[in-house]
């Protein structure tokens, strides 16, 4: 077993190098209680949140297999109506978007590359359904090298990225970057991921294998329908909604067990508030 912080600095190094199981179990306070072994091997993690209910190692659920996938498709209620409409709606919208989007896509690609001096798609793992793991493509918005997390943040700057994956006025964002941000434009190749299936338009946000644990025995919840490139945290908290309140945690199984059109409509006309009104943040 490695440390909690050797594995967190891993696994931020070295993308490639995720989960490839996770048994949810009971080991401890968080987020000291986070333990693991990568690259193939079983990986225990600790979900001693105030709050939070715990899989016992002995039930054996890992992220990524048959039986976790099973026990997120007993949960998922929505109806087969539903998802056939909402993917249709995928489908297209995402073949609009990026139809419309290509030539300006290649302006603020080359803008980018000049920007940040790397590539201009940056990509990394996410949990999808069921636990399925898929790589999500975003426009770079931060410096080349921003993956050696210790050489730009320090302090409470760093204890703050390894609990939310975001930082108040991240040194790492470029100029172009936090615009992007700020309207939301860095995740346009999202629809991408839409359009290949990792993805849906609206729904929770993607996360890491990482921030999975922090749903306890309530991952197979929100891991019952697929991540959205925008859904009810962007729509309403964003940002004042974190992992470590419980809040974050909250809304998205809130949007989760209540997946429908008329929650979808709330989501998909908050997001434009979230985007260009007084409300946005880009973080």
């Amino acid at each position: 077993m490695i440390s909690a912080k050797a594995n967190i600095n891993l696994m931020d190094e070295r993308s490639t190098a995720i989960l490839d199981g996770v048994i949810l179990s009971d080991q401890g306070d968080c987020p000291e209680g986070l333990s693991s072994c990568v690259l193939g091997e079983v990986a225990t993690v600790g979900l001693g949140c105030p709050g939070e209910k715990a899989y016992r190692a002995e039930d054996g659920l890992k992220l990524g297999t048959p039986e976790f996938a099973a026990r997120c498709k007993e949960v998922d209620s929505r109806s087969f109506g539903y998802r056939l409409v909402k993917r249709i709606f995928d489908i297209v919208f995402s073949l609009c978007v990026i139809v419309a989007g290509f030539i300006p896509g290649l302006i603020l690609s080359i803008a980018i590359m000049v920007d940040t001096k790397g590539s201009p798609i940056y990509s990394q793992v996410r949990v999808g359904r069921g636990g399925k793991l898929f790589r999500i493509y975003k426009f770079r918005t931060m410096v080349a090298d921003s993956d050696d997390v210790a050489k730009y943040l320090s302090g409470e700057k760093l204890d703050q990225w390894k609990r939310e994956r975001k930082v108040e006025n991240d040194p790492r964002i470029t100029p172009l970057g936090r615009k992007l941000r700020h309207t939301s434009l860095d995740e346009m190749p999202n629809f991408l991921n839409v359009l290949i299936g990792d993805m849906s338009v609206i729904g929770p946000r993607a996360v890491s294998s990482e921030e999975i644990r922090w749903f306890g025995a309530e991952a197979e919840d929100v891991l019952s329908v697929p991540a959205g490139i925008t859904g009810y945290w962007q729509a309403t908290s964003r940002n004042d909604a974190t992992f470590e309140s419980g809040e974050r945690q909250r809304i998205e199984l809130e949007y989760a067990r209540n997946a429908g059109f008329a929650m979808d409509a709330r989501c998909f006309i908050g997001t434009f508030g979230a985007m260009f009104g007084k409300r946005r943040s880009g973080r």
